[in-house]
């Protein structure tokens, strides 16, 4: 039977099966012996043949010689074989259609002339001849005594058979069970003569003789089979035999046309589905193959669709199919719409899509995309949303206002103690996106410079080879300006070749004009485009001789005591500091001074610079963000500070950076030579900005005017909650952890979700175990988070092995939850060092909306009864008379606001709820639900969209059953809720404007405002967050009714049958 015959029933657009139907087959050994002829496939007519041409027939051509190697494998075969002759036009010992092996000439040439060939091992006449291929796979079913080598010490004497199917290599006696000592053909990956395995390079040369010596190389493993022949023509019998087989394996199936061997299997399904792993595909054509590896047309389609049809993924197809188990362009547009959340796709674009991921030519043609295509758009369906790819925040801000990825010890690549140092680390981490790179000089040999890590036993490279590798990568990754800390301990000489160095390496690319008696705050990333900027000690502005000391503390590690008592104590310890001598010329350069940090109090009183940046150690700055969490949001609004790992961590390993980016620090330093979750975290943080080093704080981390306490357990002022819905559905092709000490490549995987953010936000889910399944394990488990603070937190996807040997990591993805798109989406996976896993996927579904309304609305509320339970944001009293008559006139428009919002978003989810859809579901979804309900209604009415003053109503004719009423009803009070909503449209300029008032004839500024900036910032962050919800709830609405309009106009009213 041909493979491709009626292939138009199952799919007109599949590779052809590298011609199946023209492959020849290996014929029984039975059949062979029987009457040394070749096997014709039933559907070719058998070619009648004389008596002569019987009787000088050969059974060798059961074989295939015409097909079964190349010529120039064949050659490389037979030269390695010591009896093998090439004889020319003996007809009584030819096979008229086994090519000879050519001349070293001919293959270069490219000549290939067909000649005849004659294989002999006879040692003497009166032995029986072994004059083909053909007498070889007998002699090898009659069996051999050779001796197997297991190691230096253990030789056995064994007799090796191959069976009558010729599938598989036996072997008796053996200690093993008889299932067990034996090896399939198919698994033979090759054949070598003589002792080219470790095993025989442990023996001594006069132990066995090379020419009677092979080894068998079977198995995904690679293992060896070592044996020794009684002679060198028994071992010839043996390697051609084998690679006969093997040749023959790669070019023919074995039980004629129609069949498939597996390397045929394998590339056909790589071709076809790219996405599944080698490994896989494997593992289930062992499952589903005959006993000799090979398939028939029923069983590879059997096959290929078990092993690539995904159940959940069909069940999401059919669900949206409107016939059929495809989707048509219609049902596409309404996927797309009602789970992706794309909006204004034309028609014409759908069927792009579908040209562009359907496999069969019908598909394309007709304008319908199957599950195939449905799986492969799928897969390239991913989480992470792409236009964060780019840099896409504003960079014009002030650099206190932006996360920037910053880096500990840059030099080292090990500990802290004995690892080495080198260059190649600030390579990579300039490459990784890093901005903030770590320099710790010291005095070198011959007025060299040397960094290293001080007082410690890491090796130490040159201060020159890091500026040079720092002035290659620096923008090779992002054109963003690089910070350079420089740690200065050297002396003023070796500080004069440091300056030198900085200024012929750096050229123009140094920063020299960062510092500006005009200027008040820091400049913006944007306008330090490719600049480096070093930060470190600088000498004062009232000095005028060319050095000074300066003290050589560059970081804190201790809370500073502000009162009087402690203060005199401090004084006089001031001099019991270590200081060094600092040149005018390394100071010039210097744009961001380093200082030490004397607390909060400290900072007000001083009137601080705003090129002065602060060092604090983990612990000093753990210990703030618990004692005055929002003097340190405050001050990180204003300055750069930079954290670091503890001085005890001498194993790099890494803190939670969250902990201080919640208090608004800008550079928290990693050890980026140490992976794991923290570095994780911090990777997947700069991906929100295109990876460019530089992330955007949230306003409220760098607005003067607003009030944030990370640590508060109560809801943040002016922002709104999120409910983040994540489904886990599956994963796809998840391999044995790394470090796992198991010999099985089988995992039984399960998934931890963990939502890492300001403390209240934390959160940590665990999904079932799936047994034995890496390649397609279904988990179907949905997790709800509620998020108050979005902008901060960070979503970590962490797969782990459950019955593991060793390691239990499996691969991550890390990703800022505003890089999260809705929908079906596929992740891809990273390993324990930060790679990409190939192939390895999650398949989750996404939604997230708004808790304001739907975290207080019950199945079944009323408006009236959810107004009198309903919260309110309290203003706070400053204490200033004029300011808190101003916030009080406030409050009536600041309720009337939320009781818009809230109206609204619980008339629009008490319609959903009637349509029986989840909150997170569209209004295309809900319209559609309402049509496929007039389907299957017993009774005869029509429903229409129309518009009444811009607005939509829907409009039932006919006898309409009680419930769809109340579905009408249900819709058009949201309409009518919407409708006030829009219409105090022209009002929420008017409330922006109050602030600003506010903020003008308040009169109160400097210390006065200290007094009360925490009330003020509350009672404006309130102020200004329920305007931007208003109008944001204002433009939700509109989007509404845009797609209420758009299903009216692309849909006629429905009718029930």
């Amino acid at each position: 039977m041909d493979y491709q015959e009626n292939k138009d029933k199952v799919e007109d657009d599949k590779p052809r099966l590298g011609g199946v139907s023209d492959l020849s087959v290996i014929e029984e050994s039975e059949q062979m012996r029987a009457n040394g002829d070749s096997y014709y496939p039933q559907s070719q007519e058998r070619p009648q043949r004389s008596e002569e041409q019987l009787s000088n027939s050969h059974p060798a051509r059961s074989l295939s010689p015409d097909k079964y190697a190349d010529v120039e494998g064949l050659g490389r075969r037979t030269r390695s074989l010591s009896a093998v002759q090439i004889q020319g036009n003996n007809a009584n010992n030819v096979i008229d259609e086994y090519p000879k092996m050519p001349r070293r000439s001919s293959l270069a040439s490219g000549n290939r002339p067909r000649m005849q060939k004659h294989v002999s091992f006879s040692s003497s006449s009166d032995e029986k001849a072994i004059a083909s291929a053909g007498d070889c796979i007998r002699a090898m079913q009659a069996g051999t005594d050779m001796i197997k080598i297991r190691s230096v010490t253990r030789h056995y004497k064994r007799t090796f058979v191959l069976d009558q199917d010729m599938a598989s290599l036996t072997w008796k006696p053996s200690t093993k069970k008889a299932e067990k000592a034996f090896i399939k053909i198919i698994d033979i990956r090759e054949v070598f003569k003589g002792q080219t395995t470790e095993i025989f390079r442990q023996l001594s040369k006069e132990d066995y003789s090379e020419d009677c010596s092979f080894s068998i190389i079977y198995g995904d493993k690679y293992e060896s089979l070592d044996l020794v022949a009684s002679s060198p023509d028994e071992a010839n019998v043996w390697i051609t035999g084998l690679r006969c087989l093997l040749s023959n394996r790669k070019r023919s199936a074995v039980r004629g046309s129609g069949f498939l061997i597996e390397e045929q299997v394998m590339s056909l399904v790589k071709q076809m589905a790219p996405h599944i792993k080698l490994d896989q595909i494997i593992s289930k054509h062992k499952e589903c193959s005959l006993s000799d590896g090979t398939m028939n047309r029923t069983q590879f389609l059997n096959f290929y669709k078990e092993i690539t049809t995904r159940p959940e993924v069909y069940f999401i197809l059919v669900r949206y199919a409107s016939t059929g188990d495809f989707l048509t362009v219609g049902d596409l547009l309404t996927f797309l719409e009602s789970e992706q959340e794309v909006t204004k796709l034309s028609k014409e674009e759908c069927l792009g899509l579908i040209k562009r991921y359907e496999p069969t030519r019908r598909g394309r043609r007709e304008g319908f995309l199957g599950l195939d295509g449905f799986i492969k758009y799928l897969l390239d369906q991913e989480l992470f949303d792409s236009k964060h790819l780019k840099v896409c925040e504003d960079m014009d801000q002030p650099l206190s206002h932006y996360f920037i990825a910053a880096s500990h010890n840059t030099y080292l690549l090990e500990d802290q103690l004995t690892g080495p140092s080198s260059v190649e680390a600030y390579k990579s981490a300039l490459l990784s996106g890093c901005r903030c790179v770590e320099m710790d000089c010291w005095d070198g040999p011959n007025n060299e410079p040397v960094i290293y890590h001080g007082q410690s036993l890491t090796t130490k490279i040159t201060f020159t080879s890091v500026l040079h590798a720092i002035n290659e990568y620096a923008f090779v990754a992002s054109e963003h300006p690089v910070i350079l800390w420089i740690q200065n301990h050297c002396n003023p000489k070796q500080q004069q070749a440091m300056s030198r160095y900085l200024k012929e390496i750096f050229g123009d690319k140094l920063c020299t004009t960062f510092i500006n008696g005009n200027r008040k705050v820091l400049p913006s990333p944007k306008a330090l485009i490719r600049k480096i900027i070093l930060k470190g000690k600088k000498l004062p502005v009232s000095l005028k001789e060319s050095e000074g000391l300066v003290s050589d503390e560059e970081c804190s590690s201790n809370i500073p005591d502000n009162t009087d008592k402690k203060k005199n104590k401090k004084d006089n310890s001031h001099s019991t500091r270590k200081h060094i001598k600092l040149i005018r010329q390394l100071s010039d350069l210097v744009d961001l001074k380093c200082v030490t940090f004397g607390g909060f109090l400290d900072v007000k009183e001083n009137n601080r610079n705003y090129y002065e940046t602060t060092s604090l150690e983990e612990t000093l700055a753990l210990k703030l963000s618990q004692a005055s969490p929002d003097e340190f949001v405050t001050f990180n609004k204003n300055f750069l500070s930079r954290t670091f790992p503890a001085i005890k961590r001498v194993d790099s390993s890494n803190y939670n950076p969250q902990d201080f980016w919640n208090c608004g620090c800008q550079l928290v330093a990693m050890n980026y030579q140490t992976r794991g979750q923290m570095m994780d975290i911090h990777t997947g943080k700069f991906t929100q900005n295109g990876s460019c080093g530089y992330v955007l704080k949230p306003s409220i981390l760098r607005e003067d005017f607003s009030y944030f306490n990370p640590g508060s357990k109560e809801s943040i002022p002016g922002v709104d909650p999120q409910i983040l819905h994540i489904r886990i559905i599956s994963g796809q092709n998840l391999p044995k952890p790394r470090g796992s000490g198991s010999k099985v490549n089988v995992v039984d995987p399960y998934v931890i979700l963990q939502i890492n953010g300001i403390p209240i936000d934390c959160a940590e889910e665990r999904s079932k175990t799936i047994a034995n399944n890496g390649f397609n394990p279904v988990f179907d488990e949905s997790y709800e988070f509620l998020i108050n603070l979005p902008e901060m937190a960070i979503v970590r996807f962490l797969v782990k092995d459950d019955e593991h040997i060793g390691d239990d990591f499996i691969g991550q993805f890390s990703i800022p939850l505003p890089c999260m798109k809705s929908g079906y989406r596929h992740l891809k996976l990273y390993d324990d060092t930060g790679e990409l896993i190939p192939l390895a996927t999650l398949f989750v579904h996404v939604t997230m909306i708004g808790k304001r309304a739907f975290g207080s609305y019950k199945r079944g509320m009323s408006l009236k009864k959810l107004k009198k339970t309903r919260e309110y944001a309290q203003l706070k009293t400053v204490g200033i008379k004029s300011i808190d008559e101003i916030f009080k006139e406030a409050v009536k428009p600041l309720r009337n606001s939320a009781d818009l919002r809230d109206n609204v978003q619980i008339a629009i989810a008490q319609f959903k709820e009637m349509c029986g859809l989840a909150p997170s579901s569209n209004m295309k979804q809900c319209i559609k639900y309402l049509t496929s309900r007039l389907k299957g209604s017993s009774q005869t009415f029509s429903l229409s969209i129309t518009s009444n003053e811009g607005y939509p109503h829907l409009e039932a004719i006919g006898g309409v059953p009680e419930g769809y009423k109340k579905s009408i009803t249900t819709f058009q009070s949201m309409i009518d809720e919407g409708r006030i909503l829009l219409d105090s449209g022209p009002d929420l300029q008017e409330r922006d404007e109050l602030f600003s008032y506010i903020s003008k004839e308040s009169g109160v500024k400097n210390k006065k405002l200290m007094k009360v900036k925490d009330n003020y910032g509350w009672n404006i962050a309130v102020m200004k967050g329920q305007v931007e919800l208003l109008i944001a709830a204002y433009q939700e609405f509109e989007v509404y009714i845009q797609q209420i309009h758009d299903v009216g106009n692309n849909s006629t009213a429905a009718k029930a049958v």
